[in-house]
């Protein structure tokens, strides 16, 4: 008669370590995306159109997209802990360029070598969540991690633009940059260490050296069977969902601040108020995820989808109706926070274990392409349409977002079924 299994103890959970991920998260996002909320203002000084400084964004997206997965791999062997120190440096460096750039070029080139680093950040820090929790605990460790980009709304970008319009945007970049170097410090400080390889674990429990920022137990799956729902087809369906989802929200968040002066009719003084609530939005997005929706990523992803779109139609159809507007406009960013991290959870939860970091790479690219091809349509239908067509682009992706996760939940379905009928 066999001896009764014992389940083993799960590690206490390691929330410095997640928190850390989150403060170098909440740099990146906010390096990223401050150029949507100062449009006027570097528009203006540098000689250039508000399309063409929203094409900055584009510019950062598309080289994340054409880098991640190739820096990914030829960094596959590199200590993950001392890569991401150098990762967030040079992102310091290229915001520095963007704050003394004298001209358009040279600010197209800071935000190139900005998504450069970004592109291998997000390669390597998706994934980092996955190696220190059990899958039990995926969804809450990828909300805490992912709070950094919700926190980069609520405060980075809203605090940027605040500065921006206070000192001027140069100044603003300038103190993000130093920002970033005091984030890199606590990044080497407190941030566990990984195991270079960690792509292709050979235990099911790995304890890293104790170093100068400590020791984490870190957990993976590959003495395990992959799951039915496991495979590289979940993998790619997700990436192409989180593509869709992001080029239409980017066709319009990119130039949120002239629509919400020019059509809804916020006053410029309020646009950071404005921006901040959206983020405080998203931040409470965060908290529904990790106490409910995480572990029900399925039926996460169609509520917010379909509560975007309510909330996108809206502006569109009545954007004149100032607190309307707002009301839309908050919703939209309480909706559209549960979505990053809920599309990351089904990544992980899609990819078997011994590609996990790849599969981090091309969710990356998914939603940097989402990012970059938004802001390009963004731009190209401001310059033909107009700010008012820009609601309407984004409802129509969403739309084809919602029918593809509805598509992608049978087709894998039945791929699970034909599965179990064959073992």
């Amino acid at each position: 008669m066999s001896a009764p299994q014992t389940r083993t103890p799960l590690p206490p959970f390691p929330y410095l370590a997640l928190f850390t991920v989150a403060v170098a998260t909440f740099l990146s996002v906010t390096i990223e995306m401050l150029p949507t909320g100062l449009l006027p203002e570097m528009s203006d000084e540098l000689g250039v159109t508000e399309s063409m400084i929203g094409l900055t964004v584009s510019v950062f997206a598309f080289t994340v997209v054409l880098s991640s997965a190739l820096l990914s791999h030829l960094t596959r062997r590199f200590d993950r802990h001392k890569l991401v120190v150098i990762v967030l440096l040079v992102l310091a460096a290229s915001t520095v360029l963007t704050a003394f750039a004298p001209n358009y070029g040279v600010l197209i080139a800071s935000r190139v070598l900005g998504g450069l680093a970004h592109g291998l950040f997000w390669a390597v820090m998706g994934a980092y969540a996955s190696y220190l929790v059990p899958k039990e605990q995926l969804g809450r460790a990828v909300s805490i991690s992912l709070g950094g980009g919700s926190l980069a709304f609520v405060f980075g970008v809203p605090l940027g633009v605040t500065l921006g319009h206070a000192v001027g945007w140069r100044m603003a970049f300038l103190v993000l940059a130093g920002l970033a170097l005091v984030g890199t410090f606590f990044v080497y400080k407190f941030l566990p260490p990984v195991k270079a390889g960690a792509s292709t674990p050979t235990m099911s429990i790995a304890v890293a050296s104790s170093t100068s920022t400590g020791s984490v137990t870190v957990l993976a799956d590959s003495t395990h069977a992959p799951r039915r729902e496991q495979s590289v087809l979940a993998v790619v369906i997700v990436c192409l969902i989180t593509a869709v989802t992001m080029i239409g929200q980017y066709t319009f968040y990119t130039y949120i601040t002239p629509f919400l002066e020019r059509s809804v009719g916020v006053s410029k003084d309020f646009i950071s108020p404005a921006l901040f609530g959206y983020g405080v939005m998203g931040l409470l997005s965060l908290v529904i995820v990790a106490a409910w929706l995480g572990s029900r990523p399925r039926l996460g992803l169609i509520i917010a989808l379909v509560t975007v779109f309510v909330s996108v139609l809206t502006l569109a159809v009545w954007p004149g109706f100032l607190w309307l507007g707002i009301i839309a406009f908050l919703m939209w960013g309480l909706a559209g926070g549960m979505l990053p991290p809920l599309l990351q959870t089904r990544v992980l939860r899609a990819a078997p274990a011994r590609i996990r970091d790849v599969s981090s790479a091309f969710y990356t690219t998914a939603f940097n392409s989402g990012i970059g091809g938004g802001a390009l349509v963004g731009a190209l239908a401001l310059e033909h349409w107009g700010l008012g067509v820009l609601p309407y682009i984004h409802a129509a992706f969403l739309v084809v977002a919602i029918l593809l996760v509805i598509v992608a939940d049978v087709v894998l379905h039945g791929v699970k079924q034909r599965r179990v009928i064959e073992h």
